[in-house]
């Protein structure tokens, strides 16, 4: 299958160097394939290293200028500031980022913070490496940070705050969905902080992709392939149609509209200081 970048036929977008994570398996490396075929230099990123230098040698024979690979484990602080300062390192620039990495768990499993694992990467890493990595984003403004969410949001009808992390009861479906209404909250959140001019958010639902997270959830659920899933985050990495636009919410390369609870500004906010005090961001 092959991905278009936009739904009118605009002009193509000029080449971007694009960090998409998670990117070694499922929709992250579809994503990462579609990009390379469009001629972008795509940065991998996994956690196994021979799984990435694998992907990496795909990635490049898509076309990709110069693809490069890091590692790093997104459910730890040190983790995701390790892979910031790796980027840091070996750029000055960056123009897009996609928070793809995403993990379901059906049991309650602890990180070395102490953090529960469902929490800690889907939403706590995409808000602090997005922070970590906004020196380069700013460099190339234009540009765009791009978070997977879901519409599993719109199974949790708030936070819970006195079960964030599942401190109280663990159902793995619940947590999950919990951590892509944060995802959506904290993408508006976002974009209420940064000039639109310089960095946009946003936030999408890939579709029901036949992923191992899928499998993990929902064994037989009907899905579509992984090429599907990276239709959207192409298109809000890439389209021209979307530039300027922030703080939205996309299903099937276009802007849809997310829950009553994702809406909730004061709930974003909430969500915001206590992200920023695990973070440790001012």
């Amino acid at each position: 299958m092959t991905l278009s970048y936009t739904s009118s036929g605009a002009a193509p977008p000029a080449l971007r160097t694009i960090l998409v994570t998670g990117s070694t398996d499922g929709i992250g490396k579809a994503t990462a394939l579609a990009l390379a075929r469009m001629g972008h230099r795509v940065l991998v990123h996994g956690r196994d290293p021979a799984k990435g230098r694998a992907v990496l040698g795909e990635v490049r024979k898509a076309g990709s200028p110069g693809p490069d690979l890091f590692t790093g484990d997104l459910s730890t602080l040190a983790g995701i500031r390790g892979l910031a300062a790796d980027v840091v390192d070996r750029y000055d620039r960056i123009d897009v980022l996609v928070n793809n990495a995403g993990v379901y768990r059906e049991e309650r499993v602890l990180t070395a913070d102490g953090l529960e694992t469902t929490f800690a990467v889907n939403l706590l890493a995409p808000f602090q490496l997005s922070h970590l990595l906004l020196p380069l984003l700013r460099a190339a403004a234009p540009s765009r940070i791009v978070n997977v969410a879901s519409s599993a949001h719109f199974d949790a009808e708030r936070m819970d705050w006195d079960n964030l992390q599942g401190e109280k009861r663990y159902r793995a479906w619940d947590i999950y969905a919990q951590s892509k209404l944060g995802v959506v909250l904290m993408t508006a959140a976002f974009a209420r902080r940064l000039d639109p001019a310089q960095v946009t958010v946003n936030c999408l639902h890939p579709g029901v992709i036949c992923t191992k997270l899928l499998e993990s959830a929902f064994p037989s659920y009907p899905c579509e392939p992984v090429e599907t899933g990276a239709r959207t985050p192409v298109y809000l990495a890439t389209s021209p149609e979307v530039a300027g636009v922030t703080g939205r919410y996309f299903e099937d390369m276009r802007e849809a509209r997310p829950s009553q609870g994702a809406r909730d500004r004061d709930t974003g906010e909430r969500l915001w200081g206590i992200l920023a005090d695990i973070a440790g961001i001012p």
